[in-house]
């Protein structure tokens, strides 16, 4: 019965239930595209006419989400004070006594179970899964569970599915159905909430057909799409004063595509699919089903656009027909704009500018998209004006900071924390959260960071707490505290299988332990706000039933605790715009914006593929009267029909992702295809897409910089000479030569690259190895002709690769490299040994050069003495390839200076003495001696010519050049010289720096 027609049915003189409210059959339509809530109200209004005020008291309005419920009651409230309709969700139909209410299984508690019985199966058969895969397992046998329940599939009917020809793994699939299948047969198991709310449906419907409810009932906002909606549906149409109204029901479909639809196997996917079928289970017919209002929607030339776009694929040829005969194109897509973006960031600034102008103008706007991705960079993009979107998904509970932490500490019982785990957990801002030590606490991490990075192992261990507080922090009297209770914590048991209690109890005094800090009482933040109160509950719901669950091991326990976190959201506790809104398809279905925005309309993301189903096929699900994964299909389809009938619409989308083209949407092709073929739609098309490249181009304006960008000019810093450096070392001088910045920016600047917070196997840890391992063998082993010498240099390197080198397969490789190099460094080593005796190893010395008030230092790796003092021999180590006697002449002068500081008494432990010899030894893939031109450059020239350099560089007007040379730069200050906006022909720009 529609609006206009209704009257007053309850007579304030007679009995409120004296005449039905509804037609017959109870089952009432609204059009895509109107405020559904709204309608839903004014339309039970219009029936009630001037009924008593308590008669709106009596109807019973059922919606399938709480939020529906919270917006339609808010709408209900807007006419003042009055009495309102009861507004409840489905879930609590199942706790009315008349459907005989009874405890349903708690989901976790069935998931544990379930995790339980299948660690059995895979401990009998190990070879089937990985344990690591339990919970993953127990999950998916958990939601087929749910879903048989919620269909009524009872257990025999998996185990009579014709598999004859399918191959062995149908008989392994049905070892685990069986598991999920056996809490059906079980008689005396409680049912899950799926099998609950169908048992209780049933129980209605049964008592219904004698005992009809005498106030009024109404299902609103369910598309019927799973089985114990479906059976409410019906039941409530047949109510003598029952009503089920059904959201974004397509009135432009003729009888003949209803009739081809056909089955769920070919007509699953179809937006309207589910409407045919409850409408023929009330014997209804889908062209006759009554509008509950007869307030038109905001577009309807749009609906009728869309209607024919989503067309079932077999009956698309009706374009032809159809299409020309289409009424007002231009008005239906007026107010439609698509946004073809050339990636995902251009389409989140261009939604975000328009919803910046929507909250400007008091205009209500909604972001609806199943791309979590994109409405997270949507949000990043409105924080720059203060906006916050009123996300409905909220946050999934193991990205929160509280489900961070606890994941974090759940890892340290599955292995000894890394240098960047431990580091991690230590900044994490609720370790130590009481608020009364927390900067000491950031203070001495910062601390144990700089040790780790100088000096630490790979793995850090307790011993690093106890290192760190014996070196002290100045000012710090309580940092042995502070180093025992990290040390106490982290001290923990070996790991092993344990019953999942003990996990849950063992995490849980951790967490709170780390959270509360030393000596403290209490659990600091961790449990505060609303993430913190989400995972507590998830914490406790996981320690009340842990008993089902049985033992598992550490790993095991951090996947669990993953999966179990993983099924939670948090919402965002800050206050979200109150005209801005982030919804998924779920929340879009049966609620209305001013604006609304369809975003990630590409393949793959709108609609989502459906998920592989372990278990069974899609014909195995179709015989087995299970839903098929075209349903969800379908949803979406409704979902974009719904929200594309607004009054206001964007349809947006990527042309590329991050890593590849992107294929539009099929309903966003289909509605482009149709239009693009219509004579009439082209320029409709046409203008459609000329509002997104206006919206795109004002995207990449705010982008744009103010004026045309100007590089950074070639450094050279002129620092005043009382802040130039005084100590440089030879490998110093080699940089003053290449890229006298990086002097500038380590020497005067006093900045140092971090070091690896890993330290890793890299060419300076081989280089220090491979230099502990031959000086070793000089000091220690035999002489080089000893016919075990070979031998025992092998033995040397194997010691010192055990004690410094913790990576086995590195071991191995330096290992064979050393013995490839052996032969011809004891070759070589017969006759330095004959020339002069080893005396001087990894020795630094030093001398002032002139008059420039530079002092040159230098680590010799090994000076050779003579008998009798008469000279020495200097040599240096190299694992690459040593320098050539060219590269000598021009800039490689390392062993040339060594030489003339030997010779100017740098080495008080053998005073000025003549070089006889200094030669570089090559350690590397190709062994060879190379000797340092003395001959041509001999000491004293190269300490005068260093001494009118250094003297140069104490000049003021003299500016360190990045990048003076041509050649190999380690390239640690490049991004401080801004290396890249300039290049090496371009002339340096000198700088006095204070």
């Amino acid at each position: 019965m529609s609006a206009s027609r209704a009257r007053c049915r309850w007579p304030r003189s007679c009995s409120p239930v004296s005449e039905p409210l509804f037609d017959r059959p109870g089952l009432f339509t609204l059009p895509p595209g109107v405020d559904f809530a709204r309608q839903v109200l004014e339309g039970l209004d219009a029936r009630l006419g001037d009924a008593p005020p308590e008669a709106r008291a009596r109807v019973t309005i059922w919606v399938n989400t709480n939020r529906m419920a919270r917006r339609m009651k808010d709408i209900a409230a807007e006419g003042g004070a009055q009495l309102l309709p009861r507004i409840r969700t489905l879930s609590d139909l199942a706790l009315m006594p008349e459907a005989g209410a009874v405890a349903a299984a708690p989901p976790l508690r069935r998931k544990l179970e379930l995790t339980r019985l299948t660690a059995a199966l895979i401990h009998a058969r190990p070879e089937v899964a990985p344990r690591s895969a339990l919970f993953d397992l127990a999950d998916s046998l958990y939601a087929i569970l749910a879903e048989m329940e919620g269909e009524g599939v009872p257990a025999s009917a998996i185990a009579e599915l014709d598999v004859s020809d399918l191959s062995g793994h149908w008989a392994l699939a049905q070892e685990f159905l069986s598991i999920a299948t056996g809490f059906l047969d079980a008689t005396d198991a409680p049912p899950g909430p799926e099998g609950r709310m169908r048992a209780a449906v049933l129980r209605l419907a049964k008592r219904w057909e004698t005992e009809p409810p005498a106030d009024p009932v109404i299902v609103a906002g369910s598309t019927g799409s799973r089985g114990a909606a479906a059976l409410l549906i019906a039941a409530v149409a047949r109510l003598p004063n029952g009503a089920a109204i059904l959201p974004g029901f397509d009135h432009h479909l003729p009888q003949a595509v209803w009739d081809g639809m056909g089955g769920p196997l070919s007509g699953e996917d179809h937006p309207q699919y589910r409407f045919r079928r409850l409408a023929r289970e009330v014997g209804a017919s889908e062209t006759a089903l009554p509008r509950w209002s007869d307030t038109p929607p905001p577009a309807p030339e749009r609906n009728a656009l869309l209607s024919l776009a989503l067309r079932p694929a077999p009956v698309t040829d009706a374009w032809l027909a159809e299409g020309p005969r289409l009424a007002g194109l231009e008005e239906a897509t007026a107010s439609l704009t698509l946004l073809e973006a050339p990636d995902p960031r251009h389409e989140a600034e261009a939604i975000a500018i328009r919803l910046r102008r929507a909250a400007e103008e008091g205009q209500s706007a909604a972001l609806i998209t199943p791309d979590r991705m994109l409405t997270r960079r949507v949000s990043a993009a409105l924080s720059r004006w203060n906006i916050t979107p009123d996300d409905s998904a909220g946050v999934p509970l193991p990205l929160t900071a509280p489900g961070r932490f606890l994941r974090m500490v759940a890892e340290l019982f599955v292995r000894p924390p890394g240098a960047a785990q431990l580091l991690a957990l230590l900044k994490h801002p609720f370790t130590l959260s009481d608020g009364r030590d927390r900067g000491n606490h950031v203070r001495r991490t910062a601390a144990l960071e700089r040790m780790l990075r100088h000096d630490g192992p790979p793995s850090p261990g307790p011993g690093a707490f106890r290192r760190m507080s014996e070196k002290g922090l100045k000012d710090d009297d309580r940092l042995r505290v502070w180093a025992e209770w990290l040390e106490d914590c982290l001290t923990l048991g070996p790991p092993g299988p344990m019953p999942l209690a003990d996990h849950v109890a063992r995490h849980v005094s951790l967490a709170e332990r780390l959270a509360a800090g030393p000596g403290q009482e209490g659990t600091g933040e961790l449990w505060d706000e609303e993430p913190g109160r989400r995972a507590h509950a998830v914490m406790e719901a996981l320690a009340a039933h842990a008993d089902a669950a049985g033992e598992v091991d550490a790993a095991e326990y951090a996947a669990l605790l993953e999966g179990v976190l993983s099924g939670e959201e948090a919402r965002n506790p800050e206050a979200g715009h109150p005209l801005i809104r982030i919804w998924g398809t779920l929340e879009a279905r049966v609620q209305g914006a001013d604006l609304m925005i369809l975003a990630g309309l590409n393949e793959a993301s709108w609609p989502k593929p459906p998920a592989a189903d372990p278990w069974l096929n899609r014909r195995m699900r179709a015989e087995a009267g299970l839903l098929l994964p075209e349903r969800r299909i379908g949803l979406s389809a409704h979902d974009f029909q719904q929200a594309a009938a607004g009054r206001e619409v964007w349809l947006t989308r990527s042309l590329r992702s991050d890593e590849a083209e992107t294929v539009p949407s099929r309903w966003l092709n289909r509605l482009t295809n149709l239009l693009g073929g219509l004579e009439r739609g082209k320029p409709a098309l046409a203008a459609m897409r000329q509002r997104g490249h206006e919206a795109l181009a004002l995207a990449e304006r705010l982008e744009r910089p103010s004026g045309p960008p100007r590089p950074a000019p070639r450094p050279a810093p002129r620092p005043p000479v009382a802040q130039r450096p005084t100590r440089l070392s030879v490998t110093d001088v080699g940089r003053l030569y290449s890229d006298p910045y990086a002097i500038y920016a380590r020497k005067v600047l006093n900045l140092r690259p971090l070091d690896p917070l890993t330290p890793e196997p890299d060419a300076r840890l081989r280089g220090e190895i491979l230099h502990r391992v031959f000086e070793r063998f000089v000091k220690d082993g035999p002489p080089a002709a000893a016919p075990t010498a070979e031998a025992e240099l092998m033995r040397f390197a194997e010691a010192v690769l055990d004690a410094d080198c913790p990576w086995p397969s590195m071991r191995r490789l330096w290992l064979a490299r050393i013995a490839r190099v052996a032969p011809a460094f004891l070759a070589g080593e017969i006759g330095r040994q004959a020339r002069a005796l080893p005396g001087i190893f990894e020795q630094t010395g030093g001398a002032p050069v002139g008059a420039t008030g530079i002092t040159l230092i230098a680590k010799a790796d090994r000076i050779d003495v003579a008998d009798g003092g008469a000279g020495v021999w200097v040599y240096d180590y190299k694992t690459g390839p040593p320098p050539s006697v060219n590269a000598q002449k021009k800039s490689e002068r390392q062993l040339l200076l060594e030489a003339a500081l030997i010779e100017e008494g740098g080495f008080p432990e053998l005073g000025p003495v003549p070089v006889r010899g200094a030669e570089y030894i090559g350690l590397g893939t190709n062994p060879k001696v190379v000797q340092a031109p003395l001959a041509e450059l001999t000491p004293e020239s190269v300490w005068a010519s260093l001494e009118a350099v250094l003297s140069s560089w104490m000049r003021p007007g003299r500016g360190y050049v990045s990048r003076r040379r041509a050649g190999s730069y380690d390239g640690d200050y490049d991004h401080l010289a801004r290396y890249g906006e300039w290049d090496e022909s371009d002339p340096p720009a000198p700088e006095d720096m204070p």
